[in-house]
């Protein structure tokens, strides 16, 4: 989806919002309107019915719009999600050949996740996307390097702290390493090792965001990040130990999931927009490639500090 797409369903939808709740008191004083509000407590009664239907009607015409989107994105996450459906069901029923166990459960489940993915999208439009692209316009209008600097490696930060599956990943691969005997297997050891994997990756995210931010205001192709990235990963991965390598290649996909993409992505597009000179197609993006190749990076060499360099011959 454009941007311009993105500015128009949202300056729709809240004008939607704006109509719905201002519309029957739009032209009213603050005296006027707190009279209307306590007639309407006590009842409808002192409202003519042609009033009543006049705003009624109004009301209706203004939330047919919203009604329609609401209907286009249930549409959209059903579509997105009868792939996966199709899959599974085959699967089940032609390869296996068992029944569902909990038909009326899967039902339940797939309508939540129908109505949570729609949400969701929503939620990205309305909310992470223009606030991404907001603060870059401004940081690109105030002019203070450090501060958007700062702000980038900030946001790298908090939002992968945050990722569900980074949280996932971390708390496993403690335990396979307290198994594995390099740490400790009581639970506050094996909690500790979860949390610096987890502020690695995050520092990790932040500085590819910051690397990230420089890049554009700079102009340099991104590609040529990616290619001297990737040798550090290939060269770290003869010297990092074995118990870290595979650890640090999913760390860097995790990293690039449900909270941080939104905001990076809308964070390059909206200062590669603001900034003359610079194409929000070619610059804009390439932030999240930085920002899943940089945990790598950062897990291995946590892997060396905390376990030390492989031994020669160990495979």
């Amino acid at each position: 989806m454009t941007l311009a797409r993105w500015r128009r369903r949202h300056r729709a939808i809240s004008l939607f919002f704006d109509n719905f709740w201002k519309l029957r008191f739009e032209d009213d004083s603050p005296a006027d309107l707190i009279r209307s509000l306590s007639s309407e407590t006590a009842g409808l009664g002192g409202i003519r019915g042609e009033e009543r239907t006049s705003t009624v009607s109004v009301n209706v015409k203004a939330i047919a719009p919203f009604a329609r989107l609401l209907i286009h994105r249930l549409w959209e996450a059903v579509r997105d999600l009868l792939p996966i459906v199709v899959v599974v069901v085959g699967f089940q029923t032609l390869v296996l050949r068992q029944p569902f166990p909990d038909v009326a459960g899967l039902l339940v489940g797939t309508a939540f996740v129908i109505v949570g993915l729609m949400l969701f999208v929503q939620g990205l439009e309305l909310g992470l996307f223009p606030i991404g692209e907001a603060m870059a316009h401004s940081f690109a209008r105030k002019g203070s390097l450090a501060w958007l600097l700062v702000f980038g490696f900030l946001l790298g930060f908090s939002t992968t702290i945050a990722e569900p599956a980074l949280i996932a990943i971390a708390d496993e691969a403690s335990d396979v390493v307290a198994d594995a005997g390099l740490i400790g297997s009581d639970e506050d050891v094996r909690a500790a090792y979860a949390l610096q994997l987890r502020l690695t990756v995050a520092v990790s995210v932040g500085c590819a965001i910051l690397i990230g931010v420089f890049r554009i205001l700079k102009g340099w192709p991104v590609h040529l990040l990616i290619i001297a990235g990737y040798i550090i990963v290939v060269a770290m991965t003869f010297v990092a130990p074995n118990a870290i390598v595979g650890i640090a290649f999913d760390s860097g996909g995790v990293t690039t999931s449900t909270v941080t993409v939104p905001l990076v992505t809308a964070l390059g597009v909206g200062l590669a927009a603001s900034i003359r000179g610079r194409d929000p197609l070619i610059d804009g993006f390439g932030m999240i490639a930085l920002a899943s190749l940089t945990p790598m990076i950062f897990v291995m060499l946590f892997g060396i500090v905390r376990f030390g360099i492989r031994a020669s011959g160990s495979g």
